[in-house]
């Protein structure tokens, strides 16, 4: 009996140890999105100054040639630490830069061409239908005829790209800057994580992933949500530690509840209709030519997904949270109104309809009876309908019982109505707004207030799509839509400037990074995709230091071999409109060279493609711009926990001799795909004048670059360059508080470096709230 619990115990211990790694690991994977590394305390084992120590040396040198450094008092820490953990931190950024995946291609030295052609496909799939040719018989089982693909040249097949041949990753230092990570403490944690819980914008995937890691570690270290998203993590966080009454106090409305049904349900934090996500994958689920994969069973077990089921003990809880909203029950009534097809399916699930025949559940009741019968008004439609009486005085009078929504509307009211007016109006609630709205009015308003083109929109739950602008804008002349952007923007100065003036600043100097007034504030276009490197802002922009950008996919680790196509893509777009690709289907274009199409991946490491672009070759021929994208040739979309990226590099990029092109401290940024509704994404655009890479995501439909509508990118550029930029209100707040600027940033009493913008809680500070 002593020995079984000797034995007991030991596995415990070492359970509990693992789980300790894997949260410290976690909350490491956190601090470095922020360009810091954590170290917990109990790691270090002395605070007395100590020689640098071999096993400090080593890890310094192993991590630079991941493109990685340490501030000098990271270095100090980090000396302190045992050779062990120093493995553990090691092991931890060779899992972010993807090390230990396969970053093999199909072609070997790729940067040669082959000399493949339609041909040798024509050739080679008629000399697989009849078998009567003699040939090379490969793994695959695919015969290939004499006179065709070299084969010599393939790390696989071909003809149907299965991958055979595998090549070690051999990764050199770069002259490159190393990307320098500063210490973080616990404390640093949970300043980070209040400063996430009470962010006053969305989140993005990466802000909310670390999120979800920083609230397992240390709980809610604030209640103070500003946004839906971010509640519903916490209530999450809640009802799993088993605190559903607790949870139940931050419900304010019905829409909360569905809100936080529809997470749990699809792992969405935005309320997406069904019928929006079944048609997503529909079209996800169509193919180009004859299926290749099972299309049918994907598609029905992508939409079994999404029916609900609940057991006994969560109708009770659901139906309990219900009951309990202090919000008059005509306003449940109304805010249910516009998901009144997902209450009634919602209804049913829950049971509500017995729950509210029982005893406590009165207003559960009543609810149910007001809701089924309309016994309701509905504000928006309020609103409509004078507006289409052209009731101006109510209209207006109705609207400003909700300011947010007034924002929202301010465009269309002023074409609809005249823009003196709406803006009279809107002026007696504007400073009831949160800033996030009054900056996205100063951002969109020339982007609106046009006449003809079209403008980027991206619907809730679908992918960006290029819509008409306003035909009421035909009606006015260009003159008078200019004064109504000068109008939107001069009204939302007013409010900025007063916000800037009402701060209290004793300070005298200000220094601003250059790179700051190229970087919009982060608003309206939240990241659906993951960061693990450190994170940057949608906008920001790359200079490219040598010749070459090289793109990169990998995908498929992990996974047991199958058909699993995912392919990299650019398009490049000519000054005089014309439009050219490179791809699984055009392996080489001017400027640009395609590593060769894999279609089916290897088991369990996946496998890689890349694409070469030459800047200089692409600015001779006269080339503007070129999108970055990947897509989802199989059925379904983008595979999880795909990789997509770009590096650069001051000096020639290696490509060893089995086509291996992949050095991690060459890297300049690179995404891990998350949600899984995509079928292509736009991930990049090099400015080839500019010797630019504007980091940007686009999603699009369809299982190939011609899918990307060229128009679509250029507007979602403009609207990247209406926002206003981070630098620009720096120097208007430095204008309102009597602040000098100056160039050197150490000279300065305050100083906002380009990393600073990192730091979203200090902007949203500073900027936001």
């Amino acid at each position: 009996m002593e020995t079984s619990f000797r034995l007991n115990f030991k596995i415990m211990t070492t359970q509990t140890k693992a789980t300790t790694t894997e949260m410290n690991k976690g909350l490491m994977k956190v601090a470095i999105r922020q360009k810091a590394l954590f170290i917990p305390q109990e790691w270090i084992t002395t605070t007395d100054p100590q020689p640098v120590s071999q096993t400090t040396l080593q890890l310094l040198a192993k991590c630079k040639q991941l493109g990685f450094s340490f501030s000098e008092n990271l270095l100090h820490v980090l000396n302190a630490v045992s050779p062990r953990h120093k493995l553990v931190i090691f092991d931890l950024i060779k899992e972010i830069m993807g090390i230990k995946k396969n970053w093999t291609p199909l072609v070997k030295q790729w940067d040669i061409p082959t000399g493949e052609s339609f041909q040798d496909h024509v050739m080679t799939y008629v000399a697989n239908l009849f078998r009567f040719q003699k040939g090379t018989t490969l793994a695959c089982g695919h015969l290939i005829p004499p006179g065709t693909f070299p084969l010599e040249r393939y790390n696989g097949c071909p003809f149907c790209g299965t991958p055979f041949e595998f090549e070690k990753l051999d990764y050199k230092s770069s002259s490159n800057k190393l990307k320098t990570l500063e210490l973080w403490t616990e404390a640093d944690l949970e300043n980070f994580l209040k400063a996430l819980l009470e962010s006053p914008v969305a989140l993005d995937a990466t802000q909310i992933e670390s999120l979800k890691t920083l609230v397992k570690r240390f709980g809610l270290v604030s209640t103070n949500f500003k946004m839906k998203e971010t509640t519903m993590i916490a209530i999450d966080a809640l009802v799993q530690a088993e605190k559903s009454e607790e949870a139940g106090q931050l419900f304010k409305t019905p829409k909360d509840i569905l809100r936080y049904i529809w997470y749990k349900q699809t792992g969405l934090l935005q309320l997406v209709k069904p019928k929006v996500l079944i048609n997503r994958i529909e079209k996800n689920t169509r193919h180009v030519g004859f299926a290749t994969s099972n299309s049918a069973q994907t598609k029905l077990s992508k939409i079994n997904e999404l029916k609900l089921k609940f057991s006994r003990a969560e109708c009770r809880q659901y139906a309990s949270w219900i009951n309990s909203l202090d919000m008059a029950i005509d306003k449940q009534c109304e805010v249910m109104h516009p998901n009144r097809g997902m209450w009634v399916r919602v209804i049913r699930a829950l049971r509500l309809a017995e729950y509210s025949k029982r005893k406590g559940y009165e207003q559960l009741a009543t609810l149910m009876d007001m809701f089924y019968n309309e016994k309701y008004t509905v504000w928006q439609g309020t609103v409509n309908n004078l507006r289409l009486k052209m009731k101006a005085e109510p209209t207006f009078r109705v609207l400003k019982q909700r300011p947010g929504l007034f924002a929202r509307s301010l465009f269309s009211s002023m074409l609809w109505f005249g823009p003196e007016l709406a803006i009279e109006h809107f002026k007696e609630v504007m400073y009831d707004l949160p800033p996030r709205l009054v900056y996205t009015l100063n951002m969109y308003a020339a982007n609106y207030f046009q006449k003809g083109g079209l403008r980027t929109v991206k619907p809730l739950g679908g992918v960006s799509k290029s819509i008409p602008r306003n035909q009421l804008t035909e009606l006015y002349d260009d003159k008078d839509l200019k004064a109504m952007q000068e109008m939107v923007k001069a009204l939302s100065m007013d409010v900025i400037r007063a916000r800037f003036a009402a701060q209290e600043n004793t300070n005298k100097t200000v220094f601003i990074d250059e790179g700051l007034f190229k970087l919009p504030i982060a608003i309206g276009d939240r990241s659906e995709q993951i960061q693990d490197l450190p994170a940057a802002l949608p906008g920001t922009r790359f200079p490219v230091e040598g010749d070459t950008v090289r793109l990169f996919l990998q995908w498929g680790e992990g996974l047991p071999a199958q058909h699993l196509d995912m392919d990299l893509s650019c398009k490049l777009a000519y000054d005089n409109g014309q439009t050219k690709i490179c791809s699984y289907a055009n392996l080489r274009t001017i400027g640009c060279k395609h590593s060769g199409d894999i279609q089916r991946i290897p088991a369990m490491v996946g496998t890689a493609e890349y694409i070469d672009v030459n800047v200089e070759e692409l600015k001779e021929a006269g080339v503007r711009y070129v999108s970055f994208t990947c897509n989802a040739y199989s059925s379904g979309s983008l595979s999880p926990n795909l990789i997509v990226g770009w590096m650069n590099s001051a000096n020639k990029m290696r490509i060893y001799r089995k086509g291996v092109a992949y050095n991690p401290a060459d890297v300049q940024h690179m995404l891990r795909i998350k949600q899984s509704l995509n079928k292509g994404l736009l991930f990049g655009v090099l400015d080839v004048y500019a010797r630019e890479v504007v980091w940007m995501e686009m999603p699009f439909g369809g299982q190939i670059v011609q899918n990307l509508d060229t128009d679509g990118v250029e507007s979602l550029l403009g609207k990247l360059d209406a926002k206003l930029k981070i630098g620009d209100l720096l120097a208007l707040r430095a204008e309102i508080q009597g602040l000098e600027r100056v160039a050197d940033a150490e000279l300065a009493d305050e100083a906002y470096a380009l990393e600073w913008a990192l730091q979203t809680d200090e902007v949203n500070a500073l900027l936001l709230e």
